[in-house]
């Protein structure tokens, strides 16, 4: 299986999740998505990320996000794992775990490394915009739980410049200003960006938000 890259469209699939049986690009609609996985049920760090997920889930529907996770355990053992997680973590988890027992989706995502593990899936991340296209990959080692602040920046980031000429800079949060992009001239900023902007060099320009 080749490495899926950025703008590859994301494996189209079937499975059954703690939620019923989906197809992956129909469950997702319209909305963009994060799939992530975790290398087995009942693991310490990963029943804090899913916890935190949970948690974190109005930050996710505000942003039209659909988040799905992966486990190579099957469907009984989510639901027990559920348990678990909605106890320890104070929540209640309200997204889908796909129970992926022959690995195919991990195989499609090439979620297994075999020098990390060879029979656990990696703890990977995908964000999917409405395109169906992969907007963003990152993985994890085993010991450093995911910090889902920073998905969240990202994907702000991703709608952000999905409708504006524009990039985001290093630490950028929502709210601080952004560069311009260097396909806009000069000449052109004025109608673009009507709030003003800071030619820190030609080819860095910087403005203020334009959604805000």
């Amino acid at each position: 299986m080749a490495t899926l890259r950025l703008g590859d469209i994301a494996p189209d699939f079937e499975a059954e999740t703690s939620q019923g049986k989906i197809k992956f690009h129909e469950w997702l609609g319209d909305s963009w998505g994060v799939l992530f996985s975790h290398p087995a049920d009942f693991t310490p760090v990963c029943t804090t990320e899913l916890g935190t997920v949970a948690n974190y889930y109005p930050e996710f529907e505000k942003r039209n996000v659909k988040v799905i996770a992966l486990s190579v355990d099957g469907v009984d053992s989510h639901m027990e794992w559920i348990k678990d997680i909605n106890e320890t973590q104070n929540t209640t988890v309200n997204f889908p775990i796909i129970a992926d027992e022959d690995k195919h989706v991990a195989e499609l995502y090439d979620m297994i490394h075999p020098n990390a593990n060879e029979s656990f899936t990696v703890r990977s991340v995908f964000i999917i915009g409405p395109d169906k296209k992969i907007k963003l990959t990152l993985t994890y080692p085993a010991s450093t739980g995911r910090n889902f602040d920073e998905l969240l920046r990202v994907i702000d980031s991703l709608q952000l410049t999905a409708k504006y000429s524009v990039a985001t800079p290093a630490n950028w949060k929502d709210g601080d200003k952004v560069v311009i992009s260097t396909a806009v001239k000069d000449e052109d900023i004025a109608a673009k960006f009507p709030k003003g902007y800071e030619r820190v060099k030609p080819y860095l320009r910087m403005t203020p938000q334009p959604n805000k």
